[in-house]
């Protein structure tokens, strides 16, 4: 099992985890979900429910990766498998990315 904190502007709004099964879970950090101020990491995952379950990686997430050339090459230098999203997003998605949304391993 994989998981990595998901930040919206510097704050912790949730945590993302890949299970042993390649199945996903996203599941809002309860502090964030508490704030009525804070708004959802996307339209996608909206603040209604503190956790959501999918069989691949929730597309909002994916939308992060690099595509062609670029993942290729960043899959080459990161000595990443290129079929594997998770590792590439926990990899290149913790400090330039476009939007609010940034990735950190977790802290267990």
């Amino acid at each position: 099992m994989r998981s990595i904190e998901v930040y919206r502007n510097g704050v912790l709004a949730g945590i993302l985890t890949e299970d042993d099964d390649n199945q996903y879970t996203f599941r809002y950090a309860d502090k964030y979900f508490a704030d009525p101020s804070a708004p959802a990491v996307s339209l996608t995952l909206p603040k209604t429910s503190q956790e959501y379950k999918a069989a691949h990686l929730f597309s909002f997430f994916y939308n992060m990766l690099s595509e062609g050339v670029n993942r290729k090459l960043q899959c080459h230098m990161l000595r990443i498998d290129e079929e594997d999203d998770f590792g590439l997003l926990a990899a290149t998605a913790r400090y330039d990315t476009i939007g609010a949304i940034t990735v950190k391993p977790r802290m267990t």
